[in-house]
């Protein structure tokens, strides 16, 4: 099953699932405003990804933490900072079969699906 996790007036998010739809690809909408994120999915997506591939350094919500905040990054911290705030989770987020991708890439979604 394909699923993407996101938050539905989201750019990025948008362009994936016109993306999607245009090319009749079934898949499930996790909005995560809406029905929030459990620690287990987020640590399959770091686990898959990379937690530096999963933190969107570039968010506005990013820019908002403190410095102390954004140094010293490692897993266990970049974990906790996006459990409480998803935003600075690099949206869209792709999980099919096996695999995961953050942000969309029309290549990327090309290859994979």
């Amino acid at each position: 099953m394909t699923i993407l996790y996101g938050i539905k007036n989201c750019d990025s998010v948008k362009k994936a699932r016109l993306w999607l739809d245009k090319h009749e690809i079934a898949y499930e909408f996790h909005d995560f405003r809406v029905a929030g994120l459990e620690p287990e999915q987020l640590a399959y997506f770091i686990e898959k990804a990379g937690w530096e591939n999963v933190l969107n350094r570039r968010s506005a919500s990013w820019r908002q933490l403190t410095d102390e905040q954004k140094t010293d990054l490692n897993v266990a911290k970049a974990t906790s900072l996006m459990l409480d705030n998803l935003t600075l989770i690099k949206r869209p987020v792709l999980q099919t079969n096996e695999q995961v991708l953050t942000g969309f890439n029309q290549q990327k979604y090309q290859t994979l699906l």
